[in-house]
């Protein structure tokens, strides 16, 4: 990588550039108005939602005070004497101008709980009786009318509303039914159902009181909410059965709501559900009734879209106004910008350069387009001086390689003594010749500063093998070197200056018993050299340290180890370098402490 990374833009012309900038000022305002389209409508959504809860809540509970007055009616009916008197058993009485009289005194008061104060039937009340043994005989089989008391014989069969209020023993409940009216097309009514029990014996069932055509009294409280095109209201019982709805034909079908509504149901629970095209509420009443609002977002929407619609509109001609805009930046920017590039295409070194155009522009492009054929003048001028120094470089290059054919020289010269000992059977001789070959070769390395641990490793090993020829003794060296270091770099000419000082100011009068130990490992992401000898001299470390940190000025003593101090940080800073300590036992340990890299940093940065 380079040293300063290339903006990204660059890659593109400044056309594009141009365009992704139009792009750039006109996205982020669509992406808004879509945003605060889309919240808009939630907030709306949600604050219809919760204001037709509350609705729910009060449209539920004025049903219940209708239900509750009908049963208020219902429980009056049955305690009336006139009710109680209609038994069909031993009690009936044996005349019958008397069961007469009860029959029309029961039929005239439900007629007139059926009438109200403006001669309008609103609740029609019916009291069924089972009569097996025919006593009131005198009375309509068939209902001709909505109210009224009728009779069961044993011929006909009671509808199956009649035995489930029986069974429910006086409990009253809410039913679809088929309306009993004979005179009229079968239509069905919603009715509120409740069995007769005989007051003075407590177990008998005298007959049932149904109060029907409740559909028309509910609905006029579902009719008074305001919904919106298309929006529904269900009045339903716990099985989903529908006893009332504002919508046609839809009395006692079932009601389909999503599964997420039904698993959500409990009594007396308000919940509501949003989706894609509906809005549904639902609230429970205590007896298991629920009130279903169905509502169609779309018409709750419709003052919301016509003004997205508007916006719409301005935001095109925004965009279009910005393209006119950009337009003319374009033209006043790009013209000069072509002219420029067209000239830094043709233009040769050593060409004529032409009059600078545009000089009366003192904006940036002007003095860019001042600047690029001045520069050309400039560089006009120059060829000539860089052909004179191309041609004194090429003389310093020939040179270089003149004086590179000295170190060449030498080295043939040590390898051709090498081979002449070697042929002669001075095989000790030959081999410091090889010796001494290798360590010049590696110490010039050519030109090099910085060479691989390997290499160094081997001149240090060719400097010991050097020093145990010249000495008369043999001391041992042990090598601890792991192969995974050999590839990382060092300064050239490290070691060896450390095992020189091992050897004479540790080892050199000990013969045999003297030992130098190299070993090289790794520490905290870090490579860690070590040079350690077994010498009996107590050394003073801590004028050791004063000279390496020292800056060499006035000191004759000590150079090479304050050389290599001062290429390390060098090269790879003041956070590595060499130190001494005491080795335990007796003796000294080096230690050199430099960075694990493959790579010359000078390389690194250059990149």
């Amino acid at each position: 990588m380079g040293k300063y990374s290339l903006n990204p833009l660059t890659r593109f012309s400044v056309n594009r550039q141009l365009l992704m900038l139009l792009l750039i000022m006109v996205i982020p305002i669509f992406v808004l108005q879509v945003y605060g389209s889309a919240k808009a409508e939630e907030i709306m959504t949600r604050n219809v939602t919760s204001a037709y809860a509350e609705t729910s809540k009060q449209n539920l509970s004025l049903i219940s005070r209708d239900i509750d007055t009908i049963s208020k009616i219902t429980s009056t009916i049955i305690a009336n004497p006139i009710t109680q008197q209609l038994r069909t058993d031993s009690s009936a009485g044996s005349e019958v101008i008397d069961r007469v009289r009860k029959y029309a005194a029961a039929d005239k008061m439900l007629s007139g709980y059926s009438t109200t104060a403006d001669g309008s039937n609103t609740i029609a009340y019916s009291f069924y009786v089972y009569d097996p043994d025919d006593l009131y005989e005198f009375a309509p089989k068939r209902q001709m009318a909505a109210s009224g008391v009728y009779f069961f014989t044993k011929e006909q069969a009671p509808p199956a509303w009649y035995e489930e209020a029986v069974v429910r023993k006086g409990e009253g409940y809410m039913k679809v039914i088929d309306s009993q009216v004979q005179l009229v097309p079968k239509t069905k009514t919603l009715a509120y159902i409740r069995a007769v029990r005989d007051t003075s014996s407590g177990n008998s069932v005298i007959g049932v009181l149904v109060a029907t055509n409740m559909e028309d009294q509910i609905g006029e409280s579902l009719n008074s909410v305001d919904l919106p095109e298309g929006g529904n209201v269900y009045f339903t019982d716990g099985q989903g059965t529908i006893l009332t709805s504002n919508e046609t034909g839809r009395l006692g079908s079932q009601l389909t709501v999503p599964p997420e509504l039904q698993q959500q149901s409990g009594l007396g629970k308000s919940i509501h559900l949003i989706e894609a095209d509906s809005i549904y509420v639902s609230t429970f009443g205590n007896n298991g009734q629920e009130l279903v609002y169905n509502i169609p977002k779309q018409p709750l929407l419709k003052q919301q879209t016509e003004l997205k619609r508007i916006i719409q509109v301005l935001s095109i001609i925004y965009l279009v106004v910005c393209c006119f805009v950009m337009t003319y930046f374009w033209r006043s920017l790009m013209k000069p910008l072509q002219k420029m590039a067209s000239f830094s295409r043709s233009y040769e070194p050593g060409k004529l350069v032409p009059g600078t155009p545009a000089k009366g522009r003192r904006d940036e492009i002007g003095i860019l387009m001042s600047s690029l054929y001045d520069m050309a003048r400039r560089l006009n001028m120059l060829i000539k001086d860089k052909y004179q120094m191309e041609i004194k470089q090429k003389e310093t290059q020939l040179q270089m390689l003149y004086q590179q054919i000295n170190p060449h020289l030498l080295y043939n010269t040590l390898e051709s003594i090498y081979w002449k000992s070697t042929i002669e059977g001075r095989s000790e001789s030959a081999e410091m010749i090889k010796d001494l070959s290798k360590l010049m070769r590696i110490s010039l390395s050519r030109g090099r500063e910085l060479i691989t641990i390997g290499e160094e490793l081997e001149h240090a090993g060719a400097y010991i093998k050097l020093q145990q020829h010249r000495y008369a003794f043999t001391f041992n060296v042990d090598w601890q070197i792991p192969d995974e270091v050999l590839p990382y770099l060092i300064p050239k000419i490290t070691l060896q200056p450390l095992v020189e000082n091992g050897i004479i100011h540790g080892i050199k009068h000990m013969g045999e018993d003297g030992e130098i130990g190299i070993t090289v490992l790794f520490e905290n992401n870090a490579i860690v050299i070590q040079i350690e000898d077994n010498g009996y001299k107590d050394v003073d470390t801590e004028a050791i340290e004063r000279i390496i940190a020292s800056n060499g000025t006035g000191e004759q003593s000590g150079y090479g180890i304050r050389n290599i101090q001062q290429r390390i940080r060098l090269h790879f800073g003041t956070a590595f370098g060499l130190t001494y300590r005491r080795r335990e036992g007796g003796g000294t340990i080096a230690r050199l402490t430099m960075p694990a890299v493959t790579v010359a940093p000078e390389e690194e940065r250059e990149r």
